[in-house]
């Protein structure tokens, strides 16, 4: 491995470590109370304190994430192959999703307290809807945006409309998928931590707002550090997977 290379793998370590530093040199240089902007180390024995509880939020927070991130990716997947593999539904679809998304998502949550009550399903719900946008946009992206002169040739060749769309568009539309589930995924932690706020009796979100209202800060900053390394860990999965998939696409990247 080049230095170059090995200094780029380490080089977010290497930032992260020395943020966290000149966090901590600060706040004991100015003597800044704990209730207002606690320290790395008084963060790191809230974690040590509360192991159990963190754990037990954090586990309550992944999987309701993942179940409505789950659901983002098939109805995004659904609703971008349909937008984009037809300029009637994209005309007719598309500006009707980009207002539903426009609306504020913490404006939806005490609606769905109303239809669903205090507990998981506003968590669900809110991660979904926030996160479902960026893919069915890119889907859509990926497959409106194949050049017409290809799919001259595939049909001269006797391609379908479908074939060309499922064994070529698909296909291509692969990076655009795999960075808009980067991107969804931590809109979706988002989703469920404003849900669990202001509805949820679980997770990290609840923890925050008890911790909160207590003046706990530290504890509070270990729920932030916590969602944090989740969201952190799933971007660098799907990142993984794209490596693998699709490296066709990122050749230029790595070539050194």
């Amino acid at each position: 491995m080049k230095p170059h290379r090995h200094f780029e793998r380490w080089a977010p370590v290497l930032l992260a470590a020395a943020l966290v530093i000149l966090w901590q040199v600060i706040v004991a240089a100015f003597q800044v109370e704990e209730y207002l902007f606690p320290s790395p180390w008084q963060i790191a024995r809230q974690f040590a304190e509360f192991k159990g509880p963190l754990l037990a939020a954090a586990w309550a927070t992944f999987w309701v994430t993942m179940v409505g991130f789950g659901l983002a990716i098939v109805v995004g997947v659904m609703l971008g192959f349909l937008i984009g593999s037809s300029r009637t539904a994209y005309s007719a679809v598309y500006p009707l999703m980009v207002g539903f998304n426009a609306v504020p998502k913490a404006a939806i949550v005490p609606i769905l307290v109303v239809w669903m009550g205090i507990g998981v399903g506003p968590g669900i719900i809110t991660a979904f809807l926030i996160s479902f946008f960026p893919i069915m946009v890119n889907i859509a992206t990926g497959l409106a945006t194949l050049e017409p002169e290809l799919e001259d040739v595939l049909r001269v060749l006797g391609a379908k409309r479908w074939d060309v769309l499922v064994k070529v568009g698909l296909p291509r539309s692969m990076p655009y998928f795999f960075g808009s589930l980067k991107v969804s995924i931590t809109l979706a932690f988002v989703g469920t931590v404003l849900a669990e706020m202001t509805a949820g009796d679980s997770g990290i979100g609840n923890l925050i707002q008890t911790a909160g209202s207590q003046q706990r800060m530290p504890l509070a900053f270990a729920g932030l550090v916590a969602i944090s390394v989740m969201a952190m860990a799933m971007y660098e999965l799907f990142s993984a997977i794209e490596k693998h998939t699709t490296g066709w696409a990122h050749r230029g990247s790595q070539a050194t």
